[in-house]
């Protein structure tokens, strides 16, 4: 699988050339002892320089193969398959995986494996319809106030189970083009009721510092924007990324909020918690979104465990998600109730900061509708009857 080569020649060479990587921010026993083994030409420092990390990301089955004993069921997956995700992840988020067990929740989540090639119905290329919600290439028009702009097709980790597998890891990343994010740019100009602004893609971050500020600023410019949004996994997948650079550009532009792609407990490292204490201490909001997945993440103690510790690095639990019914997704989806027993199985249990919002985003483009167990069962003469997290029930005196 050929990585986006255009795209990583301009960043590795445009960005931040002059800014030396902190070592002691990412520099925990696990990557120290993962480099020496599987990299040990390279420096901490190379280590530790994102744009390294995506110049030596693993593109392909044989150069995983060197770092983790495949399956038979990830062997089987073709390098180079049109109805595919490609295969991308990072050196730091390769050290994260179990070498021996294909069912290692993270390892699960980025190897590709035979499942993918089994259809299920329902399942579309496009299953939110997207694309039927843009009015200009690149830009999803879906709610009265906001936009959603796909400013990339570039993601530092591919997930197996990404909603726009359709469009990102594609060679020739229409997405990443300037005329289109003028094009995008001047259509929230031309629409004053838009009055919020979601940077996504593919990933925004993997874009060069310089051509993401333009995008901000150009955004920041617009009087009607009132808020702007940047939609991520970089710091989880390649928390290098979080240049004192990057952030102090972001800072520029506030009010700006970032929401980070989080899977599992496991994904909490020290690298990930230095780079949501940089952004925090920027004043940046962080909030998370989590994809409920099959084998992955879906017991209540492993929820728990995130939501817990995404608090504790200053990070919003904010959506847990359904999966979407993409292609080949039939081995990550739940049933709907798993996601309902999740809720169930935090709210009360502890504190309602932890607690996300369960949401299907509707097949069809209908947008995100948010699920709750059943707390209100009924009403008497007296009020309404209320189930609390502990299965009792209390009446409010509620008049009609």
């Amino acid at each position: 699988m050929e990585p986006t080569a255009s795209l990583e020649k301009e960043t590795l060479e445009s960005e931040e050339a002059a800014e030396p990587p902190l070592l002691t921010f990412f520099s925990s026993s696990r990557s120290r002892a993962f480099l020496k083994q599987f990299y040990p030409k390279a420096t901490l420092a190379e280590w530790n320089d994102w744009r390294w990390q995506l110049k030596n990301s693993i593109t392909d089955v044989q150069s995983l193969s060197r770092l983790i004993t495949l399956s038979p069921a990830e062997c089987s997956v073709p390098d180079i398959h049109p109805r595919t995700l490609p295969l991308r992840i990072t050196p730091y988020y390769a050290s994260l995986l179990d070498r021996e067990n294909p069912d290692h929740p993270l390892r699960r989540s980025v190897v590709p494996t035979s499942d993918e090639f089994v259809f299920s119905p329902g399942e579309s290329r496009d299953p939110l319809c997207e694309d039927d919600h843009s009015p200009v290439p690149g830009l999803v028009h879906r709610y009265p106030d906001r936009v959603l702009f796909l400013v990339t097709g570039t993601c530092s980790t591919f997930c197996r189970y990404c909603t726009r597998s359709r469009m990102v890891g594609k060679s020739d990343n229409a997405a990443n083009n300037p005329s289109r994010w003028s094009a995008a740019i001047d259509y929230i100009q031309a629409h004053p009721e838009v009055r919020d602004v979601l940077i996504s893609g593919g990933d925004p971050l993997t874009l060069p510092g310089d051509a993401l500020e333009s995008i901000v600023k150009r955004l920041r410019r617009i009087r009607h924007v009132e808020l702007i949004r940047i939609g991520t996994k970089m710091p989880v997948s390649l928390p290098q990324r979080i240049t004192s650079s990057l952030v102090s550009m972001l800072k520029k532009y506030h009010p700006l909020w970032m929401s980070i792609h989080v899977t599992h407990p496991e994904e909490l490292t020290p690298e990930f918690e230095a780079a949501c204490a940089r952004l925090a201490d920027a004043g940046i909001p962080l909030g998370s979104q989590t994809v409920l997945l099959k084998g992955v993440n879906d017991s209540i103690v492993s929820l728990k465990n995130l939501m817990h510790g995404l608090i504790k690095f200053r990070v919003k639990p904010y959506y847990l998600y359904q999966c979407d019914p993409i292609p080949g997704s039939s081995h990550f989806r739940t049933p709907v109730s798993k996601g309902l027993e999740m809720i169930q199985g935090l709210r009360g249990h502890t504190s309602g900061y932890a607690v996300p919002t369960f949401a299907i985003d509707a097949p069809g483009g209908g947008g995100k509708i948010p699920l709750l167990p059943e707390y209100v069962i009924g009403r008497d003469e007296a009020g309404i009857i209320l189930r609390n997290y502990e299965g009792k029930t209390f009446c409010y005196p509620d008049r009609q």
